[in-house]
């Protein structure tokens, strides 16, 4: 049987009008349905199945309403367990959730019917240590940040790559971003827009203190290592994709690499240039 799991961006009340047209239509075409909480408050007599463990069930796809953010957390949820991922905008910006919601059952037809291309994303994998052990261990989609707090001081970080010193910033934070998150945090920080097929990682400084400290373009293959070497527990935070976080306090170290899994993104129209110039507004008088 094919399966779809319904992931919602929590608290819109668009949903109400959407969902239960959409359920018909899946079920309709003999779909089983996985629903999120957030999903399943608007409609009943569907399996409802926590988010975290939504990736377990191996639907066909996940399909995601919401913004951005929404598809970072169903990211998490399923990109592990090799579910493609098919978001539609129901935020404000939305870089990776293009599909509006005019174009919903023109995108589902062709996923049903297969003709709907998609392409893979790089992700980080992200541990923290503290002393020898890892204290946490994150996957993410867009960027992992390390960040002052609101009224803490700069903080030093030692950079390295794939076990070498490259220099010691001095700054509010530092963005390890993926090509994916460079047109985030890392690009509002003044780091470069990579290309999704990019083999590559950028490191980006948060105001910096010395004018010198450029953002760094890495190869995808490398290890790289942030080791905070000031400040004291409240000083710093570590946020994933902007979702997940804990404080970092001196003497901790973030290395990120390469996951071995990808986040596989079902794109029916839109090339990444036609996308920068919708939400960059490049070209427009």
């Amino acid at each position: 049987m094919k399966s779809v799991a319904i992931i919602s961006k929590p608290s819109k009340t668009e949903l109400a009008g959407i969902l239960p047209e959409l359920l018909d239509w899946f079920r309709n075409r003999g779909y089983q349905l996985y629903l999120d909480q957030e999903t399943a408050q608007y409609t009943d007599g569907e399996e409802i199945v926590p988010r975290e463990q939504i990736g377990a069930k191996h639907p066909n796809f996940a399909l995601v309403l919401g913004g951005d953010g929404t598809l970072l957390s169903a990211a998490r949820a399923v990109a592990h367990e090799g579910v493609p991922i098919l978001a539609v905008n129901l935020g404000s910006l939305g870089f990776l959730t293009e599909v509006p919601l005019s174009e919903l059952y023109l995108t589902l037809e062709a996923v049903d019917s297969g003709l709907c291309p998609g392409e893979e994303r790089s992700v980080l994998d992200c541990s923290l240590f503290r002393g020898g052990a890892c204290l946490a261990h994150h996957f993410a989609l867009n960027d992992a940040v390390v960040n002052k707090s609101a009224i803490s001081r700069l903080i030093d970080f030692d950079l390295l790559i794939d076990g070498e010193y490259v220099f010691n910033y001095k700054a509010d934070g530092v963005i390890i971003a993926t090509p994916t998150g460079s047109t985030a945090y890392s690009l509002a920080a003044g780091g470069p827009i990579l290309m999704p097929s990019v083999e590559s990682f950028v490191v980006t400084p948060v105001c910096p203190h010395s004018l010198t400290h450029r953002p760094l373009v890495v190869t995808d293959k490398a290890q790289i290592e942030l080791r905070v070497e000031t400040g004291d527990e409240e000083d710093a935070f570590l946020s994933l994709d902007g979702q997940v976080g804990l404080p970092v306090k001196r003497g901790d170290r973030l290395i990120c690499a390469r996951a071995g899994h990808t986040v596989k993104l079902l794109r029916m129209r839109k090339t990444f240039f036609e996308a920068l110039r919708a939400k960059l507004k490049w070209g427009q008088r």
